[in-house]
């Protein structure tokens, strides 16, 4: 990859590939490593060649409405994508970076179509296609940033299903991240089965609670 990288131009690493005579480039990344509860979730994603989006971005940079019409429009457009979804039990198992990683890999094998080169979001994966990691790179990378839009709407509609369930602990609201009033609904309702049981403060609310008993 030869070209240049300009600041703020979503297609640079895309074309850099594109000058190489490779088209199929899926951006991948995920979501949900900082939440107390719930999945991680990834998303491979492939766009067609010179693909533009009004309004594509880093999914922190977007809001949540914005989101959900990028979302319909991605999964329209996208040459094919995949979502890799990875239980908070098998977080707590293996840790979440690799968790994170997990579910890169099982969004990649999940795409419709193989890649013919993979734009990472920071990590590096041990993957059968050639790859490029790129930090932050869902604010560099078009292809990055469907991904990262396509996993948090993936993600966040998993989170407003568990707040319909229960509403008392107000996941629509905070998507299960560590808020003051998300701790507040745990200490008040006990911590529920599809917790991180080893991320803290969740840890110690088992650990006090077992001292309890």
């Amino acid at each position: 990859m030869k070209t240049a990288i300009k600041p703020c131009d979503l297609l640079a690493y895309e074309r850099a590939l594109y000058d190489e005579n490779i088209t199929l480039i899926a951006g991948v990344d995920e979501v949900g490593r900082g939440p107390l509860c719930g999945p991680v979730v990834a998303c491979a994603c492939i766009l067609p060649k010179d693909y533009t989006l009004e309004g594509l971005n880093d999914s922190k940079q977007v809001s949540a409405k914005k989101r959900e019409k990028l979302y319909d429009i991605l999964i329209k457009d996208a040459v094919g994508y995949g979502i890799g979804i990875v239980s908070p039990q098998r977080i707590d198992e293996i840790n979440i970076l690799e968790a994170s990683k997990e579910a890169m890999k099982e969004a990649l094998n999940n795409l419709p179509v193989k890649p013919e080169h993979v734009l990472i979001d920071a990590v590096k994966l041990d993957i059968p296609y050639p790859s490029t990691s790129i930090i932050k790179g869902d604010a560099k990378s078009a292809s990055i940033a469907a991904a990262s839009i396509i996993a948090k709407v993936t993600r966040d509609r998993m989170m407003d299903e568990l707040d319909v369930k229960y509403p008392e602990y107000g996941f629509k609201n905070h998507k299960g991240y560590p808020t003051k009033k998300h701790i507040e609904a745990v200490k008040k309702n006990g911590v529920l089965d599809f917790y991180r049981f080893t991320f803290s403060p969740i840890s110690d609310l088992i650990k006090d609670s077992s001292r309890k008993e």
